[in-house]
């Protein structure tokens, strides 16, 4: 869907609800604090939220390295609400989970890989990004747009705030400033991205000149403040993410990687059309790979989402992937079930 938009100040004054997604990353901060102006500028301050979808385990952890501790994702991403002047209870953390014998709890992207039997490859079925982010954002904000329509005459216009940037990729380039993506008798979201012309380098040179803290993943080591780490702040192995950015993080987060490679060995699936997430830990011992400067060591979440996905393993896989009767990969993926019983 796509509509017209008139000037951002006259946009943001109509909106009932300005929900600035964040990450943890540069992207959404910068978006964030645009927007953030602009709604200053429209009166519309006291309207806006702040929003982080927590991917869990999945995504950049907090780490300890020369006695300081530097936060992790979801830490990170309620520090950037706070330091764009947002009010606590006006920032929401939501995180999937589902019932099992009885109780709520954590459901994690990996143990859903793992028992679908498929990775979210581009081109085919993002069940990373709408399940397991923006479904659950808007989910979240229900419960206001049920008493904003009592007080207003119609559906409730929300601006959904996103750090997408036309460097990142042809898509990014090509997605609109503004587009309409829901319109319905409850509620209007138009996504709206206020950082989409600006440069990886301006975003980190405001970041600095603000003052700012960025992710430690962005640098070489935690504190290093040379964003000579990863390229982007999104999940760990994302796999969308550039070689350089992969073979780093599977030096970073080694059981993370092999527990990505048990899955791919398992359903016979390979991490990326174009890699496996075997060859990655294999490439990241050579001579010549990226330096890690710092090797995570897994938390009580991980261990219940390894838990999950050996369990998810035991079990056929939830959907028949045409990438399992394909040849890409596929003669590289050796090796069984190594480490997971799932005999037992």
């Amino acid at each position: 869907m796509s509509t017209t938009y008139p000037d951002p100040v006259e946009f943001a004054a109509t909106r009932h609800r300005i929900v600035i997604n964040l990450s943890g990353g540069k992207d959404g901060l910068r978006a964030g604090a645009k927007a953030l102006d602009i709604a200053r500028q429209a009166g519309a301050v006291d309207r806006v939220w702040t929003a982080h979808a927590s991917l869990g385990p999945m995504e950049w952890p907090a780490v300890t390295a020369e006695g300081v501790r530097w936060p992790g994702a979801s830490e990170l991403a309620a520090i950037h609400s706070q330091a764009l002047g947002i009010p606590p209870e006006r920032h929401i953390e939501v995180r999937r989970s589902r019932d099992v014998d009885g109780q709520r709890v954590p459901f994690d992207l990996l143990t859903f890989i793992a028992e679908r039997g498929d990775w979210p490859w581009l081109g085919r079925a993002r069940t990373c990004t709408g399940p397991w982010k923006t479904k659950l954002v808007f989910g979240a904000l229900t419960p206001q747009v049920r008493v904003l329509r009592k007080e207003i005459d119609g559906p409730v216009l929300i601006a959904n705030v996103l750090g997408l940037r036309a460097e990142e990729s042809a898509d990014r380039r090509n997605r609109p400033l503004w587009r309409r993506t829901t319109a319905n008798t409850a509620r209007v979201v138009d996504e709206w991205l206020p950082a989409h012309e600006e440069t990886t380098r301006e975003v980190q040179d405001w970041t600095d000149d603000q003052g700012l803290p960025h992710h430690w993943a962005y640098d070489s080591f935690p504190g290093a403040g040379d964003w000579a780490g990863s390229s982007r702040c999104s999940c760990s192995t994302c796999t969308l993410a550039s070689q350089r950015d992969l073979l780093l993080a599977v030096a970073r987060r080694p059981r993370l990687a092999e527990l990505c490679a048990l899955i791919e060995r398992t359903r016979q699936v390979p991490f990326n059309p174009n890699t496996t997430m075997a060859d990655l830990i294999e490439r990241s011992r050579r001579r010549g790979a990226p330096d890690p400067g710092v090797i995570i060591e897994e938390d009580a979440d991980f261990e219940r989402m390894e838990q999950g996905v050996h369990a998810a393993l035991r079990k056929p896989p939830q959907y028949e992937s045409k990438a399992r009767t394909d040849s890409v990969g596929l003669p590289q993926l050796a090796g069984g079930c190594d480490g997971c019983t799932l005999s037992s």
